[in-house]
């Protein structure tokens, strides 16, 4: 590999995330009042993804139950890909495009939040957990790229979609982070105020 190569990558990670911040923004600052207004509320947050969206969702959860930048009580938060064995036997007693949906049907209630995580926006078991927690009651924050793909028609209007302006699924999963550093931000400083 190439210096030059290397420098292409943080160029297009750069550049997408330029692109990114004054189109998210709005959406950010709504996603960041939706999850607070449930975990206040004592609520939880499920999240779900595949690959590397499913370690942005465990990722997330840890942030939540643990902490971010600065010490506080842990928010109620669970990533539905951790769990091997539910997975596993979730995708052969059934199919593998119910392993998210079970768990929202099993564990999600009103007022709960689910965090959806998919690249293209078309991933079937992400639509599926979607569905399912429409189906409970819950409010879906979903993060997507690609011009949103099927997670368009999914979401409902009082759900938070943030699209990453960008094709690239590696540039996509790197502002989904920064997303999820901004969704943690955001959440510590409105409970314990400005650092």
């Amino acid at each position: 590999m190439s210096i030059e190569s290397i420098q292409k990558q943080f160029t297009e990670s750069i550049g997408a995330a330029q692109a990114s911040v004054d189109a998210l923004a709005p959406a950010m600052c709504a996603a960041v009042d939706t999850l607070l207004a449930a975990l206040v509320d004592n609520r939880k947050v499920l999240s779900c993804g595949n690959g590397g969206a499913a370690m942005l969702a465990q990722y997330f959860a840890a942030q939540l139950v643990n902490r971010y930048e600065r010490d506080r009580p842990g928010l109620a938060a669970l990533a539905l890909s951790a769990d091997s064995v539910v997975v596993s036997a979730v995708s052969n007693d059934y199919d593998y495009s119910q392993v998210f949906a079970k768990q929202v049907r099993a564990l999600g209630q009103a007022g709960d939040i689910l965090l959806a995580i998919s690249p293209s926006g078309d991933c079937a078991n992400v639509l599926e957990a979607v569905h399912a927690a429409h189906e409970r009651e819950m409010i879906v924050l979903a993060l997507s790229g690609c011009g949103g793909g099927r997670l368009l028609e999914a979401v409902s209007e009082i759900d938070v979609h943030i699209t990453v302006p960008h094709q690239r699924t590696a540039r996509i999963l790197e502002v989904h982070l920064l997303t999820i550093h901004c969704l943690c931000d955001g959440i510590d400083t409105m409970l314990l105020g400005e650092s």
